[in-house]
C-alpha cells in the first residue's frame, strides 16, 4: 500500500472520542452523603416581633398607653412601686397586664385609651395645668369637648403667651416632644417694648450665660415689613419662660409673646381659642421627629 493511500486513509478516518473522567452524576436517586454536606444556620430574625395582645401588654407600655409618662419612666415607677394590678403592688419588669386585669397607678384607676393629638391656639390669660386651686381658667375648659379620652398639655405655656398647645394622651410622644436631645423647635413671635438693637441681636444669636446655664438660640431676626421691636425667635429649650427670660436679660420687655410653630405645626386655619385634632400625616410626622 502507498505512502499517498494509507495518508488519505488517516485523514479519513473516525477520531475515537476520550472519555471524560468526570463521571455524569444521576441526580433522580441522588442523597448526599451527611458527612460531605456542609450545613448552613440561618440567620436571626432580627425584626421585633408584634406584641400578642391576646397575651397580654407589658405594664410600663399599659400606663405609657394611658397617657401618664413614656414607657421608660414608667419602669422607674414599676420599680418604686407605684403601679399595683387587681390591688398588688407590681415591681416586676416585663408584667404583662391581662384584659380584665384592674390596674391603678397611684391609686388612680388607669385604662387604656385610644392616642388622641389635638392642636390649639391658646387664647390670653388663660394657664396651661389641668385644674387650679384659684379658680382661674386653665387650658382644659378649651380642650373638654375635643375628646372623650383624657388629654394632656405638652409643655406649656405661661398665662399671658398665646399661640400653639399641644395636647395628647400618648406618653412617649409627649416625652419626645419635651426632650431638648430631639431639637424640636418653636418659634415665637415677641413684641418688646423697644426696638431691639442689631448688637443685642447679634448677642442673643451666639451662645450666652443665663442664670448660670448656657442659651442656645437656633435663629433670630426681626419680623419683616414690621417696627423693629417685632422679632421672631426660634429655640429648642424648654426651660420655663426662656424666651421673656432672654429679653429681659437684655433690657427689654416682652409686651406679648406667641408661639407661631411647634415641632412644624403651625397656626394656619386655626383662630385663637379654638383647636383641631391632628391629621394622620401630622402624627406620622412627629412622630419621626
Amino acid at each position: 500500500m502507498s505512502t499517498r493511500e494509507n495518508s488519505s486513509r488517516g485523514r479519513h478516518a473516525k477520531k475515537t472520542p476520550q472519555k471524560s473522567p468526570v463521571k455524569k452524576m444521576k441526580t433522580k436517586n441522588f442523597r448526599p452523603n451527611p458527612q460531605n454536606v456542609k450545613t448552613f444556620k440561618r440567620k436571626p430574625n432580627l425584626t421585633p416581633k408584634k406584641e400578642n395582645v391576646a397575651d397580654g401588654i407589658r405594664l410600663n407600655k399599659y400606663i405609657a398607653n394611658a397617657g401618664i409618662c413614656s414607657r421608660r419612666d414608667a419602669d422607674v415607677y414599676i420599680g418604686a412601686g407605684n403601679a399595683t394590678v387587681n390591688g398588688k403592688i407590681i415591681t416586676e419588669m416585663g408584667y404583662k397586664v391581662q384584659k380584665d386585669d384592674v390596674v391603678r397607678f397611684d391609686g388612680a384607676l388607669l385604662s387604656i385609651e385610644t392616642k388622641r393629638y389635638v392642636l390649639m391656639n391658646k387664647p390670653k390669660n388663660m394657664i396651661t395645668t389641668m385644674e387650679d386651686d384659684r379658680g382661674r381658667k386653665t387650658v382644659m375648659h378649651i380642650i373638654e369637648s375635643a375628646t372623650k379620652e383624657r388629654i394632656y398639655p405638652v409643655g406649656r405655656l405661661d398665662r399671658n403667651t398665646t399661640g400653639l398647645l399641644l395636647f395628647t394622651n400618648d406618653g412617649d410622644l409627649a416625652k419626645k416632644l419635651t426632650h431638648p436631645k430631639h431639637n424640636v423647635k418653636k418659634l415665637y413671635h415677641a413684641s418688646l417694648d423697644k426696638k431691639l438693637s442689631m448688637k443685642d441681636m447679634q448677642t442673643i444669636a451666639g451662645n450666652f450665660m443665663l442664670e448660670g446655664k448656657m442659651v442656645f438660640v437656633d435663629a433670630i431676626s426681626y419680623v419683616e415689613g414690621q417696627s423693629k421691636t417685632e422679632v421672631g425667635i426660634e429655640i429648642h429649650s424648654g426651660r420655663n419662660r426662656i424666651v421673656r427670660k432672654i429679653f429681659e436679660n437684655f433690657g427689654y420687655t416682652v409686651v406679648k409673646l406667641d408661639r407661631v410653630i411647634f415641632a412644624g405645626l403651625t397656626k394656619k386655619n386655626l383662630p385663637r381659642g379654638h383647636h383641631r385634632p391632628l391629621t394622620s400625616q401630622e402624627v406620622i410626622n412627629l412622630n419621626m421627629i
